[in-house]
């Protein structure tokens, strides 16, 4: 199966995970936003990677992350994407219910999206707890998964937000961090502690030291938090995105009206930081494996781990690859055979109308060609 055939599978569950496991008060928010530009020529503005089979699973990004959130949540799902993706949004989840996708007039980052979700949900179901999950995320350990999630609904009903903190497998610059306090001794929580603060992304020093003390955790953007709950701080910290999301809930034909309004800004710094500074969040620690799959070099990596060794990795036809002396990555996606020789970690990405190469440790550098081909007028291949 090619890289784009995937988009066209309409599987809509996990047979593995039983349905009786689901949460009868949880709803699903599943933000289905960015471009993805470090993984040109692949994701493009039409087509971004959470739309897209970035592990040879046969399933996109955003169907993987449906499959895990269902177990959990059955029905209770709601997405929001832009405009012009929504359509396909639709085809890959044959499942979603149309009220429950919510499409962006124009990109106005997580926080708006995330408040009208949760606005929409809390006209249905005044007492839901909502967990926000990103669409292009990559989890290797569905059941962990699961039980971090059923650990924050829980701690989700006392009143606080909850982000799920990912354990660090290294001092990352290219994340925030969530700094842990003390455990909050929750019978059906053991895991959860508090959350002393949030951290930008640090250099490469500070990142060392923060791992160092054993507390801090990268902030992956996962929340679970009561609808009402996150309404009353989205109004208490940006209470103009409040205003506006409740009153499109209330109304569907103002969101053309009223979207553009709304500050532009991440849940992160509207509601987070300044809730963890008011003692209001708390975090459940992941046990399980996770990755944002941010550019080549990432993925690259996903694919070696889940190879169970490092080489010439394929995604797509490994018969369209001839690789000698070479390791990397290799992404086939014309028919064509490509051959790389002698090159150590490198990516070779072949469309139809691009061709990168690229060191995968230069991999960060691609989202400036993005930007060239902006100042070059030639945005028919963004």
């Amino acid at each position: 199966m090619g890289l784009m055939d995937s988009a066209h599978r309409t599987d809509s569950t996990d047979p593995s995970t039983p349905a009786h496991d689901s949460l009868p008060d949880f709803w699903a928010i599943i933000p289905a936003g960015g471009a993805g530009t470090r993984l040109w020529p692949l994701s493009r503005k039409g087509a971004p990677k959470f739309l897209l089979d970035l592990t040879g699973s046969g399933r996109t990004l955003l169907q993987a992350t449906w499959d895990r959130l269902t177990p959990l949540a059955q029905d209770r799902v709601a997405v929001v994407t832009g405009a012009a993706h929504a359509a396909a949004v639709a085809g890959q989840l044959p499942g979603l219910d149309a009220a429950y996708l919510l499409a962006e007039p124009s990109p106005r980052d997580s926080m708006p999206a995330i408040a009208l979700a949760a606005a929409v949900i809390a006209r249905q179901d005044p007492d839901a707890i909502v967990g926000s999950f990103a669409a292009d995320h990559v989890i290797d350990d569905v059941a962990a998964f699961h039980a971090a999630v059923r650990e924050a609904v829980v701690v989700a009903r006392t009143g606080l937000l909850v982000t799920v903190g990912i354990t660090p497998t290294g001092p990352s610059t290219a994340f925030g961090y969530v700094r842990e306090g003390m455990p909050l001794g929750a019978i059906d929580a053991p895991s959860a502690r508090a959350v002393v603060e949030f951290v930008e992304k640090p250099d490469a020093a500070t990142a060392a030291d923060y791992l160092a003390t054993g507390e801090y955790r990268w902030n992956a953007g996962m929340f679970v938090v009561r609808a009402q709950t996150l309404l009353d701080l989205v109004r208490r910290f940006q209470p103009a995105i409040a205003e506006g999301a409740e009153a499109i809930a209330a109304d569907r034909s103002r969101l053309t009206q009223v979207w553009p309004s709304l500050t532009k800004i991440a849940i992160d710094h509207a509601v987070a930081e300044p809730a963890a500074a008011a003692g209001l969040v708390a975090t459940v620690p992941a046990t399980f494996g996770w990755d944002d799959v941010g550019d080549f070099h990432s993925l690259a990596a996903l694919l070696d781990a889940r190879a169970g060794s490092e080489g010439m990795r394929v995604l797509g036809s490994a018969d369209d690859v001839l690789a000698v002396d070479a390791t990397g990555l290799v992404v086939p996606g014309t028919g064509r055979l490509v051959a790389v020789i002698g090159l150590p970690d490198v990516v070779v990405v072949d469309t139809p109308d691009a061709l990168l190469v690229v060191p995968r440790d230069r991999a960060q550098e691609v989202k400036g060609v993005v930007d060239r081909l902006t100042e070059l007028g030639r945005d028919s291949l963004r």
